[in-house]
């Protein structure tokens, strides 16, 4: 909410699409039909936006206060896991506000050319929203730290002997930055973003509900209390993850020509690997790689990322927060431990550690 756009930084488009492998015509088509509920299931204003109450406390102040001195709002930072709507927020804030908003990724600024022509382009007002701000590259950050600070960009033409350095005024404009990796945004660009740094929070059982349900009123799907229920407990307490899920099990329920009950959204859930926790096929595999051939461990990092034949950074960043909030391993000096809950889940017995 995973995000994530990884786009050119001309392109004004709002789309929020991940690097995915080359899809056939069917996979497109799904892609895209997909893509398009997302938006549609984004709230369009803020009383539509449920939880992070504290974070639209604080917008609602600095929108306001803004809009009163008829300036730009301020440069605001939103960091926190993926799906937990860091780009949600960057579009209610653009409709509220009633300005355009550009969109690009750090990953898609390769060069100080590629940001002028970006910052160039805008019109007095106008929001740029900068996702995945981590992977900016450095010399392109550091031309960054004038235009959030005076409204200005120095640019050096030519080499050598003959290079000069021209100065660009900017129109007044407001920088919305999103990562998932705020220990890898820099200290003198986090104080840049003078209108606030904000994380968000994983969501509770019960806003987690009321999106769903709100989901499914626009999605037109007729299911039960109860269906939804079940697909709110094994969303990861993510919204990007319910509404995927949501979007799985209502397939499931017109391909078999069912209603879509909580028998129907278990054996959805069962057909992709979705566990009574919300656990994944990959998430299953690590705990019983560290109960099967680590004794539940303590094990490195590398050594898990080893057994598996998968990315340290995969399981660090995906895997592992979440089998740490459940309670299911800890982290200790020595290594990653399973604990006695993460054994019951598995339904295995304790073993003398």
């Amino acid at each position: 909410m995973s995000s994530d756009l990884d786009q050119n930084p001309n392109l004004n488009e709002k789309t929020e699409e991940k690097g995915h492998f080359s899809p056939g015509i069917g996979d497109e088509i799904e892609q895209t039909e997909d893509l398009s509920l997302d938006q549609t299931l984004r709230p369009s204003k803020f009383d539509n936006y449920i939880g992070q109450s504290n974070i639209k406390d604080n917008l609602h102040i600095l929108l306001t206060a803004a809009k009163e001195r008829n300036h730009p709002p301020e440069h605001i930072l939103f960091y926190g896991p993926p799906g937990l709507g860091k780009t949600t927020l960057a579009h209610l804030i653009a409709k509220e506000t009633g300005v355009q908003m550009k969109v690009t990724s750090g990953p898609a600024i390769e060069r100080v050319g590629d940001l002028a022509s970006v910052l160039t382009n805008l019109s007095p007002g106008d929001i740029l929203f900068i996702d995945e701000i981590h992977r900016l590259n450095k010399t392109v950050e550091e031309v960054l730290y004038p235009a959030m600070e005076s409204g200005q960009i120095d640019i050096i033409i030519g080499k050598g002997p003959s290079a000069r350095s021209i100065q660009l005024d900017l129109p007044p404009f407001t920088l919305i930055a999103a990562t998932t990796r705020i220990a890898m945004v820099s200290s003198p660009l986090r104080s840049r973003f003078s209108g606030g740094v904000f994380k968000l929070e994983f969501y509770t059982d019960e806003e987690i509900e009321q999106i769903v349900k709100n989901s499914s009123k626009i999605l037109k799907v007729e299911a039960e209390n109860d269906a939804l229920v079940e697909i709110s407990k094994r969303s990861r307490s993510t919204p990007r993850t319910a509404n995927y899920l949501l979007k799985r099990c209502r397939d499931y329920a017109q391909i078999n020509r069912t209603d879509l009950t909580k028998e129907a959204v278990q054996k959805a859930l069962e057909l992709i690997g979705i566990d009574s926790k919300g656990l994944t096929h990959s998430d299953r595999i690590i705990l019983r790689t560290l109960i099967d051939k680590y004794n539940g461990g303590p094990v490195g990092l590398n050594t898990i990322a080893a057994s598996l034949s998968e990315d340290q950074a995969t399981i660090e960043e995906f895997n592992e927060p979440y089998l740490i909030q459940l309670g299911f391993i800890e982290r200790t000096p020595r290594g990653r431990v399973v604990t006695d809950i993460g054994y019951k889940h598995l339904d295995e017995k304790l073993k003398d550690l």
